[in-house]
C-alpha cells in the first residue's frame, strides 16, 4: 500500500523548494503518493505581477510560467522521490509537446497534475498537465535533474 497525503501548504512547499515571491507559483499540495503521482494548487490572482505587463487590456498568465507551476510541482515530487526536500538543487533539462488549450485568466485556480514516466537516478521525465475546473489548460512533457547542492 503506497503511502499518500492529502495537503500541504505553502509553509511546507517552501520547506521542499527554494523558489520564493514573486516566482514561487504552487500554492498548496492536495495530493501526492511520494512515489509517481502529485497534484498541486495554483491560484491566479489579478495582482499577480506578470499581468502589469503581459497583455493589461486582457490578461493573460504566459504560457511559460503555466510551465514554470508545473516544473514546480513536479520539483516536490522528485525531491520527495529521493528524499532531498529542502536540500537539492533542481535543473530543468527539457520539455517536449506543450501545447497551451485555455487561456488562464485572474480568477482562475489551476490544478496542476503530473505524473512520473521516468526515472534513472536523479534525472526524471513527468507528463505534466494544467486544467481549471476539468477544462485541459496547458499539457507538456517536462524532464529536470534533480541533486545535492
Amino acid at each position: 500500500l503506497k503511502e499518500t497525503f492529502l495537503m500541504m501548504d505553502i509553509n511546507e512547499i517552501k520547506n521542499i523548494i527554494p523558489h520564493r515571491y514573486p516566482f514561487l507559483l504552487v500554492d498548496r499540495i492536495i495530493e501526492c503518493d511520494f512515489d509517481s503521482r502529485i497534484v498541486g494548487i495554483k491560484n491566479v490572482t489579478a495582482d499577480e505581477p506578470f499581468f502589469q505587463g503581459h497583455f493589461p487590456e486582457f490578461p493573460v498568465m504566459p504560457g511559460v510560467l503555466i510551465i514554470e507551476a508545473l516544473a514546480q510541482t513536479a520539483c516536490i515530487l522528485g525531491l520527495k522521490i529521493l528524499k532531498l526536500e529542502g536540500q537539492g538543487s533542481v535543473f530543468f533539462t527539457g520539455i517536449d509537446g506543450a501545447k497551451f488549450r485555455k487561456p488562464v485568466v485572474p480568477g482562475d485556480q489551476l490544478r496542476l497534475e503530473l505524473k512520473k514516466i521516468k526515472q534513472r537516478k536523479s534525472l526524471f521525465r513527468f507528463e505534466g498537465k494544467a486544467f481549471i475546473e476539468n477544462e485541459l489548460a496547458t499539457e507538456c512533457t517536462i524532464q529536470a535533474m534533480m541533486g545535492k547542492n
